[in-house]
């Protein structure tokens, strides 16, 4: 009998530790696999996921890609031999996160390898390090104006790279990519002029290694050419590829054809609310344009404040103290001369205590879309970008005590977050004082649904890049150069698009279902300050973790 009772008092703690090996092994997997990450992730044209790098030169050459496919087994090997099957669910929760980060290197490897088949993965690589160095406030000091010149400098290397790795690109990616350099020389040394005096560099190194990644460009634009005759014409990734992405990498418990089916119905909804608004506001005076970029400004930082005093006054969010502000500065020159990728800057982990910018260009009546309504209201967009929407999520992720959560997974969650904002502040009242900035948040929610149908279409074959522009262009409606800059992201980066609408859904559902749940115990602060402080987690495993269900989580391949 003492034998049985040494076993029982003995066993559970067995178990305890060796539950506690497990979560230590994955704890070590993912600190490896971040610090590994930040230094191998590809730069891409989307800002939500941008990474916090050390400096320094980066590499696509064939043997680099190697590596990084033989590091890529290594972590899969580490992460197979844990076993999860009885941790809490917020532990096993993070072993799914990390079995969607090595997920997303596999897509990014071997599923849709841009790196071989998208000559515009090559600008990204080039000129999108030189827009994010560009984007934090200047003046830079030593340190960052070093690492300015370097991925200046790192221009050549990587377009060589490219080069040799591009095979069969298609037609259409090529032509865009094509597009994009033309006047780029130009450009770079516009950029450059205006850029020094904010660096320590000197006039003639700045000089010396712009016009060497003019060069290259140049080149890389010429070959290009040479290639376009050749080109295959399809650009579709395929039925099988875009759902190892939805399953693996997203976490969507959703086919491409319930996919398909929300977006459709979300836009008829989007329509027919859009059209009530416009009906009831037809004698309502429209909106202004700010009349100088100083004014925009102003109102930008009173309406942030207002912002942040209505969700604490109105129990929908906990603004805590810390949180620095959402931002608009103008448009830098370097910037507006380079003409490339998104012009802002969420902070980082690091960066906490500074505030978040979104560089604005001179309101006139030629802006496109989003800047056009941004100008006549700029309370949609920080919304939406700012608080509470990316800028106050990130923020909240990166103070995670748990550091997993930390890191960007999918942007289901994080733009699900800013969408699922918009239409949650104007029902709660934020735009009842301006009727037609209700309409534009009804005219972005059909931009949203109508990118859904984009983004599943283009990856199935449905849908080329020029009948995608197109069919933004006339449904939203938007002018035809932002209908195509959308297009062309999504053709080249499928799942992306999507996010909005489908993460937004998510969060509603998972509202309902804790309403239900929980009753009149249920409380709207908590349940946000929940899923705030998770955006980066998908929202099928935010939902298992609040509610205990896991239905929604895709078996894991």
């Amino acid at each position: 009998m003492r034998k049985w009772l040494i076993l029982l008092f003995l066993c559970p703690c067995a178990m305890r530790g060796q539950a506690q090996s497990s979560t230590d092994a994955l704890d070590k997997l993912a600190n490896d696999f971040w610090t590994w990450r930040e230094n191998y992730a590809p730069f891409t044209a989307d800002d939500v996921n941008r990474l916090e790098r050390p400096g320094g030169v980066r590499d696509w050459s064939a043997a680099g890609i190697d590596k990084r496919t033989r590091d890529l087994k290594e972590f899969d090997a580490r992460y197979q031999k844990i076993d999860p099957s009885s941790w809490s669910i917020p532990q096993q929760v993070d072993y799914r996160l990390i079995g969607s980060a090595l997920s997303r290197v596999h897509w990014e490897l071997e599923v849709n390898p841009r790196w071989k088949r998208d000559p515009n993965f090559y600008l990204e690589q080039t000129l999108t390090p030189i827009v994010e160095a560009l984007t934090v406030p200047a003046p830079y000091d030593q340190a960052r104006s070093r690492e300015i010149l370097t991925r200046i400098e790192n221009v050549p290397s990587i377009l060589q790279q490219g080069a040799e790795n591009l095979d069969k690109a298609p037609r259409p990616f090529v032509t865009v990519a094509i597009e994009a350099l033309e006047g780029v020389r130009e450009r770079l040394r516009k950029m450059a002029e205006s850029l020094r005096p904010a660096t320590t560099l000197g006039e003639k190194e700045l000089s010396e290694a712009t016009n060497r990644a003019a060069d290259a460009l140049e080149h890389f634009h010429a070959n290009l050419n040479d290639r376009l005759a050749s080109a295959p014409k399809e650009t579709a990734l395929g039925r099988d590829a875009y759902v190892f992405f939805l399953k693996n990498v997203a976490l969507y418990p959703y086919s491409p054809e319930q996919i398909l089916e929300m977006g459709q119905q979300e836009w008829n909804r989007a329509v027919a609310f859009e059209t009530y608004e416009k009906e009831r506001n037809k004698n309502v005076p429209p909106l202004e344009l700010a009349k100088d970029t100083d004014s925009w400004i102003k109102d930008a930082a009173a309406k942030e404040l207002q912002i942040r005093e209505f969700l604490e006054k109105h129990g929908i969010l906990t603004v805590p103290g810390w949180l620095q502000h959402y931002t608009l500065r103008p448009m830098p020159k370097y910037l507006e001369n380079l003409g490339f990728g998104e012009n802002d800057d969420f902070t980082s982990p690091s960066r906490l205590k500074e505030n978040c910018t979104r560089y604005v260009p001179q309101p006139s009546g030629n802006l496109g879309y989003f800047w056009r309504a941004t100008a006549q209201d700029p309370r949609p967009i920080i919304v939406h970008e700012g608080i509470p929407g990316h800028y106050f999520q990130l923020c909240l992720s990166w103070k995670h005590e748990d550091p997993i959560r930390r890191h960007y997974y999918d942007s289901g969650a994080n733009e699900g977050i800013g969408f699922y904002a918009e239409e949650m502040m104007l029902q709660a009242g934020l735009f009842d004082d301006s009727p037609h900035s209700r309409e534009i948040i009804y005219n972005f929610m059909r931009l949203r649904a109508l990118r859904v149908e984009v983004d599943v279409k283009l990856a199935l074959g449905q849908f080329s890049l020029e009948e995608a522009a197109k069919y933004l262009e006339q449904k939203v409606p938007m002018d035809g150069q932002t209908a195509r800059q959308e297009a062309i992201a999504f053709s080249t980066g499928p799942g992306q698009a999507l996010t909005y609408q489908i993460g937004k859904l998510q969060i509603t559902r998972l509202l309902a279902e804790a309403r239900l749940q929980q009753g009149d115990k249920f409380n709207l602060r908590i349940f946000h300050d929940f899923v705030w402080k998770n955006g980066n987690v998908p929202i099928a495993l935010q939902k298992w973790e609040y509610l205990g269900k896991n239905g929604e989580v895709p078996v894991a391949k």
